[in-house]
């Protein structure tokens, strides 16, 4: 993705060669645009526990690198690594990507025969598994486009509405995105669309974020509170729901961002499909039954209490409770098998039931 003219992915290494990663702190956007330097494991683990990255992808590609840092910083120590592994593992229970991206760290350095071998290997992975996010997100752009595109031509005239809850674009991922992919796709493909998007309360990663990011790229979109996708269905102004995941099951259930579950409810009762995007690192190849065996995240209640915005150059954060209100603030929720209409994959379009998913990943049949 391009920002102010210069093209950019949400992680890459900085160009001293000294194995420094360089994120872009989402925390600061949509006011500022600001980089930070991760040298430590322990400085990677608390950019993705702070969410300064966040997304299942970006997550992932970050703890890779979180592994490799911490090879380097302890001149390539088993034991260090597997502490560091262990506290990436821990910084985010949902996102399947993070656990993933660092047992395969593990997996491709056990073979290593010296300390210098295992640093050169932890980075060599790390590289290929941000490259690996990046091409399949791009993939499952082309394949939304089709998707997209066959909406576009039984309308009469006007462009394709989507509406996308919380941020599962480029920012959530090394580049494209999941769920923005097929948008960015449609529109460099001359195809008109328009994004409602939902503002994702409580962290407003759809107001802060994808909006920002549709915004660089030059898509139409409108900003809407988090409770108006059913309105907009019941009225015909939603064509199309695309998501994306942190977890699914190979059944079908679905784990994304909290209030998901409703905008598959109100698509399903006004007869909007409502599709999911993911890269097939965001399935959950061991689970079966997503409301009771994925983990649902609960963060601090001081996010629901709370606020930020930007007031006088700087951002800050006002109360919206009262101090003395207890708040639960539960960071994602399951969308069942049976609302999805489908999967969005780097591989192809698929059902939402397990037969069709494994007809597109054998492998783990």
């Amino acid at each position: 993705m391009r920002v102010h003219g210069k093209a950019y992915r949400t992680i890459w290494e900085t160009e001293d060669g000294g194995g420094t990663v360089t994120i872009i702190d989402q925390c600061r956007l949509p006011h500022e645009f600001v980089t930070l330097d991760l040298a430590t494991s322990g400085e990677a683990a608390a950019a993705i526990r702070d969410m300064r990255v966040r997304g299942a992808g970006l997550i992932g590609a970050t703890a890779s690198y979180g592994v490799a840092l911490a090879a380097r910083e302890s001149g390539g120590n088993p034991d260090f690594i597997a502490r560091a592994a262990e506290s990436l593992v821990a910084t985010r229970p949902t996102a399947v990507n993070l656990a993933g991206a660092v047992n395969r760290q593990l997996e491709a350095m056990s073979d290593a025969a010296t300390a210098g071998e295992r640093i050169a290997i932890a980075y060599r992975t790390a590289r290929s598994t941000a490259d690996e996010d990046a091409d399949w997100c791009r993939r499952i752009g082309g394949h939304g486009l089709e998707l997209i595109r066959r909406i576009a031509a039984d309308k009469d005239g006007g462009p394709v509405n989507i509406l996308t809850h919380c941020n599962a674009g480029w920012l959530a991922f090394v580049d494209h995105g999941s769920a923005t992919a097929p948008i960015y796709a449609a529109h460099d493909a001359g195809i008109p669309v328009h994004v409602w998007v939902d503002e994702t309360r409580p962290r407003a990663q759809g107001a802060k974020l994808t909006a920002w990011e549709l915004g660089c790229h030059g898509v139409p979109h409108t900003l809407v509170a988090d409770n108006t996708g059913g309105h907009l269905m019941q009225h015909g102004m939603v064509d199309l729901v695309i998501v994306g995941t942190d977890r699914t099951t190979r059944t079908g259930d679905v784990a994304n961002k909290i209030g998901t579950y409703l905008k598959a409810l109100a698509a399903r009762d006004n007869g909007v499909p409502f599709y999911v995007a993911l890269p097939s690192s965001s399935f959950d190849w061991n689970l079966r039954d997503g409301l009771r065996e994925i983990p649902i995240e609960q963060r601090g209640a001081d996010e629901v209490k709370y606020a930020e915005g930007w007031h006088d150059g700087r951002l800050t954060e006002v109360l919206l409770a009262p101090a003395s209100t207890p708040a639960a603030n539960y960071g994602f929720d399951v969308t069942p098998a049976r609302l999805v209409t489908g999967f969005i994959t780097e591989r192809g379009c698929c059902a939402a039931d397990q037969a069709s998913i494994l007809s597109l990943f054998p492998e783990h049949a």
